[in-house]
């Protein structure tokens, strides 16, 4: 969630939650409408706790989740900077194709890729350079030890790049189901109906507002962090971004000039396959 719409969601909760409180002050009898203060504490904690076991509970699972994916970005951009060297062992026509098709897998992550999933819109589609690796070496015929060697590593650290991926695209498109969204809505929704029971007109204004206000405060703001959590992919201050593989596609750079190797990328500086002239 944007922080600039987090904040005028909360601010804007706050006040309909203070304002509400305060006009059911003004008609509340003194010390509340509850006879027995204790009681009505007790069952409010028993709500506030449930709700924020509930909650905490949730946020921790998001943040995991979170946290495998900014794994798994780093992760497959890591796997995709060592097959660039491991494509240098295979056959010369092989190799050359493959290190062109991985600079376009990893521009096509950076930007094309990257973008669908900050919009949700990634759904269940392939890398196509993916698909074009795997075409080319399913052509490959090892002819020396060197050869089947680098072969049979490229396969492993495909298997690893693709493991890595779908750690990074988990969660896209959300993370929590509708249900417990609105399983935590309705909590909320109670906590507020029940906090104006306690509507004291014996009270202060600024004490019933704070009262309400600070409950309504920790409450939105753990939501929005959960929204936020919900969604690790975006534009937003905090959100997961194309760092990593930004960073391979500096190092391959370095890698190949280091080298004095020539890759012929077949694609644009996004990914996209270039037309055939």
């Amino acid at each position: 969630m944007n922080i600039l719409i987090a904040t005028l969601v909360t601010v804007g909760a706050t006040a309909i939650t203070v304002t509400a409180m305060l006009l059911v002050r003004s008609r509340a009898p003194e010390g509340s409408r509850f006879r027995d203060g204790d009681r009505a504490s007790g069952v409010f904690g028993v709500l506030a706790t449930g709700f924020s076991v509930l909650l905490g509970f949730i946020i921790f699972l998001a943040f995991e989740s979170y946290d495998d994916a900014r794994s798994g970005a780093e992760e497959e951009a890591q796997v995709v900077s060592q097959q660039l060297q491991t494509a240098q062992f295979l056959p010369p026509d092989a190799a050359a194709e493959l290190s062109g098709q991985l600079v376009c897998y990893a521009r096509s992550v950076a930007t094309t890729e990257w973008e669908a999933m900050a919009d949700g819109r990634l759904g269940e589609a392939v890398n196509p350079w993916g698909v074009e690796m795997f075409r080319t070496i399913r052509g490959v015929e090892p002819a020396t030890d060197t050869e089947q060697s680098a072969y049979d590593r490229w396969m492993d650290q495909t298997s690893d790049r693709e493991q890595a991926r779908q750690a990074r695209v988990h969660g896209a498109e959300g993370l929590i189901p509708l249900p417990l969204w609105l399983v935590l809505f309705v909590i909320s929704a109670t906590i507020f109906v029940f906090m104006l029971f306690f509507a004291d007109s014996g009270e202060g204004a600024v004490t019933q507002s704070v009262l309400m206000g600070s409950v309504t405060l920790v409450i939105a703001l753990m939501l929005s962090l959960l929204v936020f959590f919900d969604h690790p992919h975006g534009h937003q201050v905090g959100k997961l971004q194309p760092v990593a593989m930004q960073r391979a596609l500096v190092l391959i750079d370095q890698q190949v000039s280091a080298a004095g190797l020539t890759v012929d990328a077949p694609c644009d500086e996004e990914g996209g396959a270039q037309s055939s002239p």
